[in-house]
């Protein structure tokens, strides 16, 4: 079973909502989840779990206050993950055109800056013609999970 570091960036709620139940769903799974809602660079230079980015967009495709800390320190101090697999569910709004789901972005461009390695497509999330993300995003963390083990072996 997987040890997994849910580093989550929410707004309104939906984000946090969604990787609560993820959380829940795979630790009645027998994977190990450890939720953050406030992260910082120590939760992930003190370890090397795999790292599962649940996080909405905000603004003009921008990351959440509560990610946004994380996200700086990253960019500035580059702790290197070399390998480390990542993988991002991104909820946005269409709407926003080009910016919909541009939160992910950032993370992953940051991400891969520190020589992480991205495992799997990312996971956006439309609000227009999504009312529970979770639905989404339980089946594709399944399947990321099936990555993450395929790429272990």
């Amino acid at each position: 079973m997987a040890a997994i570091r849910l580093l989550v960036g929410s707004v309104y709620g939906g984000a946090l909502l969604t990787a609560r139940e993820i959380r829940t769903t795979l630790e009645s799974e027998g994977h190990r989840v450890t939720l953050l809602e406030a992260p910082e660079l120590g939760d992930i230079t003190c370890n090397d779990e795999p790292l599962l980015v649940c996080t909405a967009t905000t603004g003009q495709g921008e990351l959440p206050p509560n990610l946004l800390p994380f996200y700086l320190d990253l960019r500035e101090q580059l702790p290197q993950q070399p390998g480390r697999p990542f993988g991002l569910i991104v909820l946005g709004d269409s709407s926003y055109g080009d910016t919909f789901c541009g939160a992910g972005d950032l993370m992953e461009e940051a991400l891969y800056e520190t020589a992480a390695r991205k495992v799997g497509e990312t996971l956006r999330i439309d609000a227009l013609e999504t009312a529970e993300p979770e639905q989404e995003a339980l089946p594709w963390v399944r399947h990321w999970l099936t990555l993450l083990d395929a790429t272990d072996a």
